[in-house]
């Protein structure tokens, strides 16, 4: 039976290629060539002075991913995003990976799209360029035209298969034998990362599964105002090659081409992390390659939550339920100071084995997050965490599970995202009163479950500096302090009366009683602070607020 070309499988890839060793070896001696010339000039020039020297050094750098193929390309991607780990003059050069490529013959790519849809370009299209518009790692995009509109064609390189096929075989290859020698101490081999990212490039490289992405990811944001997915053209698309309509946008590459385009950045900034933040901890479903190159600002929206378009979903990945909830609960755990339950939370994501003891995790955990909220929080981005925990899985055994590959990689990517368009983009500062109002707003019995754990303690006591703590995070600092202040109310009330609010009722009654006596010390600095969040005045500029913004 003949296996799928788009279905990744180590064990049988692998054997596929050794069994043709006139293509393993010499491919495996070329990439290791290239990476030893390639860190032998960084070395000797890296730390130059000198801007053409640094020029020529980035344009190398470039050639030299470019030269190696789409595997290689969607690794450079991952760096182009990240203006603090890459330098400036490099960072420029490395961008062109996400979609100003070379392109491949255009003769081909009519071929191609003759061959998948059954006709010519020109008898398909009133109008099909001579040159595509952009060129990525795994395909090139046409702006073509049928009637009154204007549609992207993205079709697929030649050889697409074989190339990635080859190249994971040889990168997990390569990791598995060079990982001890690596300054890397990730707890699971290399190879088990590679797995998961082969897996995620052979999905992508079947179009066919990308229109399925789309059409899922269009579904999840279909209430969104801020967020547009392109329509996908189902008669011009195949495995191959993929259409839908064309986006009039500007990309999320720098601060200036947005402002040049009249575009205010920070508005994009918070619907792009938003829109992640719910992708992971809503939906369980998100876009596991957003760069740039993939995502684009539109006009409309306003100052605070500006229009923003995905496209390019053929990398795409699940989260589950139970790790979704983990996660969620971690970060309410970080917001607590509350370091060996966060250890617990990350025992059970698989970042730490069943038999570790948490407690020695507690100290090195709080020097790591401590203060990530506090009076640290203006310094504080993944980049510094990363840092700090690289130095802590080599004296603790943390381990990174292969699951987690892609949802890093998007995070990161994310982060990166942002910090090229604002440098001091701090990433807690929306993420924090998301999970905060989600906790408040959200009356599914999984975050109902959580928050009753932020309220009450174990012995159903109620604790008021958690939910003080909780508001703070909501309200504090907030440019939009009163614009959630009704929903939040009204979700409240709204759980408080309602049949799953028995268990909130029940101990906050539980909590009045103290050594078999009514104790209303914490009810009463419950209510005071209830009071002083939901003030009328306050109600009053949430009503304000929400009516001008809906204007």
């Amino acid at each position: 039976m003949k296996r799928s070309y788009s279905k990744y499988s180590a064990k049988d890839d692998l054997l596929w290629l050794i069994l043709r060793p006139w293509i393993f070896i010499p491919r495996v001696l070329y990439i290791l060539l290239t990476f030893i010339f390639l860190f032998l000039r960084i070395l000797f020039q890296g730390n130059s002075k000198n801007k053409n020297v640094q020029k020529n050094l980035s344009k190398y750098l470039f050639d030299v991913i470019t030269d190696l193929g789409p595997c290689f390309i969607k690794l450079g991607q991952a760096l182009s995003t990240r203006p603090d780990l890459v330098r400036q003059d490099w960072l420029t050069e490395l961008t062109k990976l996400q979609d100003n490529l070379p392109a491949f013959d255009h003769k081909i790519a009519l071929k191609i799209i003759e061959e998948e849809l059954g006709s010519s370009a020109n008898e398909l299209f009133d109008e099909f360029p001579d040159t595509p518009i952009a060129s990525a790692s795994l395909g090139q995009v046409y702006k073509a035209k049928i009637k009154n509109s204007y549609l992207a064609v993205k079709v697929q390189r030649p050889n697409l298969y074989f190339l990635i096929r080859r190249d994971v075989v040889i990168l997990r290859f390569l990791g598995t034998f060079l990982s001890p020698l690596l300054p890397l101490n990730i707890g699971v081999g290399l190879g088990e990362i590679i797995d998961e990212f082969g897996k995620a490039l052979f999905d992508e490289i079947d179009y066919q599964k990308e229109a399925e992405n789309a059409l899922r990811f269009a579904n999840l944001f279909k209430e969104n105002p801020n967020i547009f997915i392109p329509k996908l053209e189902k008669q011009f698309s195949s495995k191959r090659v993929i259409t839908t309509s064309w986006i009039d946008g500007v990309k999320l590459r720098d601060r200036a081409l947005l402002e040049e385009n009249n575009l205010i950045p920070a508005s994009f900034i918070k619907t792009c992390v938003i829109s992640g933040l719910q992708q992971l901890f809503e939906f369980g479903y998100f876009h596991a390659d957003p760069h740039p190159g993939n995502m684009f600002a539109l006009k409309g929206g306003n100052a605070d939550c500006g229009n923003l378009a995905y496209v390019d979903f053929g990398m795409m990945d699940t989260i589950t339920n139970s790790d979704r909830l983990t996660l969620i609960k971690a970060i309410v755990h970080i917001i607590n100071e509350e370091y060996y339950l966060l250890a617990e939370d990350f025992q059970k994501l698989g970042f730490l084995n069943e038999e570790q003891d948490l407690q020695k995790l507690v100290e090195p955990l709080k020097e790591v997050l401590g203060g990530s909220f506090g009076a640290e929080v203006g310094n504080f981005n993944l980049k510094n965490v990363t840092d700090k925990f690289s130095k802590l899985m080599y004296s603790y055994p943390f381990r990174v599970p292969s699951r987690f590959a892609l949802i890093i990689r998007a995070v990161v990517s994310q982060e990166g995202l942002a910090l090229r368009l604002d440098p001091e983009f701090k990433i807690l500062k929306i993420a924090y009163p998301y999970i905060a109002k989600k906790l408040l707003t959200d009356n599914s019995e999984e975050i109902l479950d959580i928050l009753l754990e932020v309220v009450f303690d174990k012995k159903g006591k109620i604790q008021i500096k958690k939910v003080e703590s909780l508001l703070n995070i909501l309200f504090r600092d907030s440019e939009n302090i009163n614009s959630d202040l009704i929903p939040v109310a009204n979700a409240g009330l709204k759980l408080f009366v309602s049949k799953k609010g028995s268990e909130v009722r029940k101990n906050l009654l539980l909590s009045l009683i103290k050594d078999e006596k009514l104790e209303f010390t914490d009810a009463k600095k419950l209510l005071a602070l209830i009071r002083d969040t939901f003030s009328p005045l306050n109600i009053a500029k949430s009503a304000v607020q929400n009516i001008i913004s809906t204007v």
